[in-house]
């Protein structure tokens, strides 16, 4: 594995790089794209492996006999996480907004409130709006410059019509990995509110090396009978383009629900996916996985040391994802002004903090999940684009 190996993705479809000209008003030539959340590296070598398998084939058939890739699942999950999971409670999406918009539809109704803990990924709120109900933000709040939860607070805003809390764990953009105690927190919050708890773990494996994330189910094992647990290989190892997810349901009564509703959609997944994610989970995928984030928390310290030495921004300290959330505020300038510095004069494409929610307005989000020469390019960039204030 070579995670400096600098890939040339112009003109590829490439969301990231092909659509920020359009998007962010940056060059596609010059720019820098630090905004989807797709990583510049190739995936391991099991998973274009297992596409070389089925290319060489040559037959793209429907998708039968799960049970392997059930398996590889059930076996990364104990493995990596230390939760034992049976075959029956897994449910495959076509990714995880997808999952989440599933569970919306499963177990609300339009009109009803659905709980986001603010500033959050913003397809949350998203297809939450779409279809129809109301985004409750509970925000978070700053304290030693990093994201706590206030259940005081967030019990004084409910009003007895909110129906489903999702929570971000690891969280993105804020790159927490809530412990223990925050997560029994958020189950006991859910339980006092009879909502349905949708916990979306698609980073639980980036994790920066002496962190340690704790999957929802083995933090809170009283709060089974209203838990959906959503993980997904596609951010883990670069595939997200698969579009396959997994929405692990242990309730029999709440299984029951989804599968009902996935039945109604006609939803069932795409075979490059499901063979991709099969090979993924592996020993030889969880080698890969450890030298990623050994490698990404390198790139956390090389933009970290950058982005803190220029007075007025400041890095929220970053204990998972690849996602650098950086605060501007201490700048004085408007949203507008330090947002066009980092894109008309930097050239970097990025997340807008509002995006996010509220406690967003301040904050710009950075893609770290790129070669380190990149990343010190973009540092660089930043430095001169901010160089008054030095």
């Amino acid at each position: 594995m070579n995670f400096d190996e600098v890939i040339n993705r112009r003109g590829t479809h490439s969301m990231k790089w092909d659509m920020m000209e359009a998007k962010y008003g940056v060059p596609a030539d010059t720019g820098i794209p630090m905004w989807v959340a797709d990583m510049d590296f190739r995936p391991p070598d099991c998973v274009t492996d297992a596409l070389r398998a089925m290319t060489e084939h040559g037959i793209y058939g429907y998708f039968g006999d799960d049970s392997a890739y059930l398996e590889a699942i059930r076996w990364w999950m104990h493995e990596r996480h230390l939760w034992e999971v049976e075959p029956e409670w897994i449910f495959t999406t076509n990714g995880l907004v997808n999952g989440t918009a599933m569970c919306v539809e499963t177990w609300t109704e339009p009109g009803d409130g659905v709980v986001l803990f603010t500033p959050v990924y913003h397809a949350f709120a998203r297809v939450i709006e779409a279809g129809g109900r109301r985004v409750v933000e509970c925000p978070l709040r700053e304290e030693e410059g990093r994201y706590v939860m206030d259940f005081d607070a967030y019990d004084a805003l409910m009003t007895g019509s909110e129906r489903m809390v999702v929570l971000c764990s690891p969280h993105n953009p804020g790159g927490r990995v809530w412990s223990e105690e925050e997560l029994a927190g958020v189950a006991a919050f859910a339980a006092r509110h009879d909502l349905i708890l949708v916990s979306d773990e698609i980073h639980h494996d980036l994790v920066m090396p002496g962190q340690h994330h704790t999957v929802m189910a083995r933090a809170a094992p009283d709060c089974i009978e209203r838990l959906v647990m959503m993980t997904a290989t596609t951010k883990t190892f670069n595939i997200a383009g698969a579009h396959v997810g997994n929405v692990i349901i242990p309730d029999p009564a709440l299984r029951k629900a989804f599968a009902r509703r996935m039945t109604a959609l006609g939803i069932s997944p795409n075979s490059f996916g499901v063979h991709m994610a099969t090979a993924a989970y592996s020993p030889d995928g969880a080698h890969w996985v450890d030298a990623l984030a050994a490698y990404l928390d390198g790139n956390r310290a090389v933009f970290d040391e950058a982005v803190n030495a220029i007075p007025g921004l400041r890095a929220m300290p970053l204990e998972a994802t690849y996602l650098a959330w950086v605060d501007f505020s201490g700048t004085g300038m408007s949203r507008e002004e330090f947002t066009a510095r980092v894109e008309r004069d930097a050239q970097i494409a990025v997340n807008h903090g509002p995006t996010f929610g509220a406690g967003g307005e301040s904050f710009l989000r950075f893609n770290l999940a790129t070669p380190r020469a990149i990343v010190g390019e973009a540092a660089a960039r930043l430095d001169r684009a901010f160089a008054d204030l030095q």
